[in-house]
């Protein structure tokens, strides 16, 4: 007859890895309810979003920069299956440990919980109402987990130096809750699982009942899949309450000075970026995880700050102002030599300068800092906004209002700057001040004050392979605001031959350049350079995209085979 001590630590009957199954659907069952929630708080609020949002703001200038190198434009997709799959992990660990004792599975929730509140309600224009999805998300979590814990599979236990046999009861006054086996240590007994017969050692899992097992894993898989649901639910509630039916009613007014007219020579081979970039094409780098909601009806600008008159401007009063149109080129400063986050598109909008020249700058005030709803901000010097360059307090893109990721209702467009220091989405409001008292968004994180863009140009194609025989070589090229005057390319190192220009509307948008080049078989190096109107060659120095862009000559290497 085996003898027995009873200890006072209630195990529950089943290992660490079913713990942690419980767990990550538990965790997927609280996200699922936070989504739902979020559809009348916001989608900001939700807890996967406003942590993101806390992370992309405090995260370092060089992690975020080989984010973009990585993922591009899907940043913050990156960002957020980054997120989740650490909470899952995380998650994975509670319920390991909650196996022990539920108190690791209710202080492990609620410490996510407090993280997902103070996240949403430091987050810019946040109220109390943004605590409800993190909150909502503890009590779904807690009450699946609970429910899940109940369904492990009897028949194993996680004390070193025990055993809890299926089957087995609780001692008299024991606390144990159902579905806890009471731990014990037994002497060896091929009868008793984790013994000779039950194939374990000293702590090993005993035998589980295979359908028992299976049962536990198809209730943990439905928990999922409800979670999923009701998540997904979340989001498409969300999104038919966003404000797209919205904007498919604004009917943009005429401009009063439309842009003006095409050349005819663009585009001139396919594989060439088109002169038009299409707003679906339109590269999008910004801070925002869930993109802003913003109704036109409830929007409005306030001017403010060191002027001699504060104003503020709703969606009517900028409807009713002359409407200025025109082709800019937008560039990201995390834009590598030979990237793709920069693009050109037709902008309609009200004059910046004109409405500076209503609040009237006060003297000192070298700095325009916008600010977005979601408290963004970027700084411009104002000398830049009053120079008569297009700078444009921005309503519509290639023809239609501004997409809703692209800042609808109002943006801001500058020709010449990077986005970081001007291009503002979802602006609702411009205070002068100075550079002296006030650091945008990106300077503290380590990027210049004054990001005036840089002279560069691209090779579209060909970029890896090429058949012999005579191929085009051709790209973009921009130097904002002043304009590209040549181009030149350069094959295997050799003497620098000018390219064919395809003309532009302005010195504010990139150009077309093609190049026709006798390749013969074999790996060549072909490099393109830019002038300037002024006569200045861009730089053959190669620097980072920080803290003020990425110079160098774009370099691409192709392998050409015979015909």
């Amino acid at each position: 007859m085996a003898m027995t001590t009873e200890t006072s630590v209630p195990v529950r009957a089943g290992t660490a890895r079913w713990g942690a199954v419980a767990g990550v659907a538990s965790a997927a069952t609280g996200l699922g309810v936070a989504e739902l929630v979020a559809v009348l708080t916001g989608p900001r609020s939700a807890p996967v979003v406003a942590v993101g949002g806390v992370v992309v703001d405090h995260v370092p200038a060089a992690v975020k920069d080989a984010a973009i190198a990585l993922f591009g434009v899907h940043d913050k997709t990156a960002l957020i299956a980054g997120t989740m799959l650490l909470l899952a992990a995380a998650a994975a660990g509670v319920g390991a440990l909650a196996v022990r004792s539920l108190a690791y599975a209710v202080g492990g929730t609620a410490a996510f919980g407090l993280i997902g509140v103070a996240a949403a309600l430091t987050r810019p224009g946040a109220n109390a109402a943004w605590a409800l999805p993190s909150l909502a998300a503890v009590a779904g979590a807690l009450a699946a987990g609970w429910f899940l814990l109940r369904q492990i599979p009897a028949g194993s236990t996680a004390t070193p130096g025990s055993m809890a046999t299926p089957g087995s009861t609780a001692a008299p006054g024991s606390t144990a809750a159902p579905g806890i086996a009471t731990a014990t240590t037994a002497a060896p007994d091929a009868s008793v699982a984790g013994g000779p017969a039950g194939g374990g050692g000293r702590g090993a899992p005993g035998r589980v009942d295979p359908e028992a097992r299976r049962r536990f894993l198809r209730t943990a898989g439905l928990v999922v899949a409800g979670a999923a649901v009701a998540g997904y639910a979340g989001r498409w509630l969300s999104t038919r309450l966003s404000v797209s039916e919205v904007r498919a009613t604004v009917t943009l007014p005429p401009p009063a000075d439309a842009a003006p007219a095409l050349p005819s020579r663009l585009d001139p081979v396919p594989d060439v970026a088109t002169y038009v970039t299409k707003n679906e094409d339109f590269y999008r780098i910004d801070t925002a995880l869930s993109v802003p909601q913003v109704d036109p009806e409830s929007w409005s600008l306030r001017i403010h700050g060191r002027v001699e008159r504060e104003l503020t401007i709703t969606w009517a009063d900028l409807l009713k102002r002359p409407m200025v149109e025109r082709y800019v080129t937008l560039a990201c400063v995390s834009n590598e030599v030979g990237g793709d986050l920069i693009g050109n598109a037709r902008w309609l909008g009200v004059p910046v300068r004109d409405l500076l020249e209503e609040a009237g700058p006060l003297a000192g005030a070298d700095q325009v800092v916008s600010r977005s709803v979601d408290g963004w901000t970027c700084g411009t010097p104002t000398e830049v906004l009053r120079d008569g360059r297009d700078a444009l307090l921005a309503i519509g893109m290639n023809g239609e209002p501004l997409p809703v990721e692209h800042g609808f209702p109002v943006r801001m467009v500058v020709p010449g700057l990077y986005g970081y220091v001007s291009a503002c989405k979802w602006i609702t409001e411009i205070e002068l001040t100075s550079f002296a008292d006030f650091d945008a968004y990106w300077v503290p994180r380590g990027w210049s004050a004054r990001g005036p863009i840089k002279t560069q140009s691209r090779i579209d194609t060909p970029r890896r392979k090429a058949t012999a025989g005579t191929v085009t070589v051709a790209g973009v090229a921009w130097a904002q605001h002043v304009g590209v005057a040549k181009v030149e390319v350069s094959v295997d190192d050799g003497p620098w031959a000018a390219a064919t220009l395809h003309g532009s509307v302005s010195d504010d948008t990139w150009c077309q350049w093609t190049f026709p080049w006798a390749a013969t078989p074999g790996e060549h190096r072909l490099r393109v350079r830019a002038t300037d109107a002024t006569g200045a060659v861009q730089t053959e120095a190669e620097a980072p995209v920080a803290p003020d862009g990425a110079t160098g000559w774009h370099t691409v290497k192709v392998e050409v085979t015979a015909p």
